[in-house]
């Protein structure tokens, strides 16, 4: 509370107008996301879907976003979840080299990004990669095997009902600002949904193939759709 009341201004309000996108270097897909995304922010909406094809830059596109919500409207930290340890490896290769249009300098040595591998999460981290299996594990306070991480939650039988996650000191709900999923249409339902809504922050969903349920849980915000057909 000291923090919040030190600070002349709020992330809601700031997300209420970004500078305009330099266009250039992106595909028209691309460009439709990021400023619909922006948009979305703009109008205090809690939960937003982007669906795009595969291979039209999904990843490309949400590390844009990261970068401008840490630029511009000064996001604290961003949780960039995934739901095997493969896809968190590829997303971790893509933010090392990611260069902003406006910086000469590769997105690392702008903000601190960490893939994590353990039961801890580095307090100055800027931006957390996790498969959203070991975000679970550690807020329930146990390591993980990576072997766990190998397979998508959406593949994994789950017996003894929703295992509820509980108030973690060290990672209490306003840790994260913003959360990115990928491949959202597999990992955010049953009992992996509880880490969702442990946090108490954006969330964007990342998808090229959504169903009923992935349009219900982002509320029907779809703020941009590029489809197979299109693509």
């Amino acid at each position: 509370l000291r923090e919040w009341i030190a600070v002349s201004d709020t992330l809601r309000n700031r997300m209420k107008s970004f500078p305009p996108l330099v266009e250039s270097g992106f595909r028209a897909c691309q460009v439709t996301a990021i400023n619909g995304l922006e948009q979305s922010f703009s109008e205090n909406r809690p939960r937003a879907l982007i669906q795009m094809a595969t291979g039209a830059g999904k990843t490309y596109t949400a590390i844009t976003n990261v970068y401008r919500l840490l630029k511009f409207a000064k996001a604290k930290r961003i949780l960039f979840l995934v739901d095997t340890k493969n896809l968190g490896e590829q997303a971790e290769e893509e933010f090392r080299k990611y260069r902003p249009g406006d910086d000469t300098r590769l997105f690392p040595e702008l903000y601190n990004v960490c893939r994590l591998t353990s039961s801890r999460i580095p307090k100055d981290a800027n931006v957390c990669i996790s498969t959203i299996q070991r975000m679970y594990s550690i807020l329930k306070g146990r390591d993980l095997d990576e072997s766990n991480e190998e397979t998508s939650p959406n593949e994994m039988k789950i017996t003894g009902g929703v295992r509820e996650v509980e108030y973690n000191p060290s990672y209490p709900p306003e840790f994260f600002d913003f959360i990115i999923i990928d491949e959202c249409h597999r990992s955010i339902y049953n009992v992996w949904q509880q880490v969702l809504d442990y946090f108490d922050a954006f969330l964007i969903g990342l998808t090229a193939t959504p169903d009923k349920r992935t349009f219900a849980f982002f509320n029907q915000n779809v703020v941009s759709e590029y489809t197979h057909e299109q693509a």
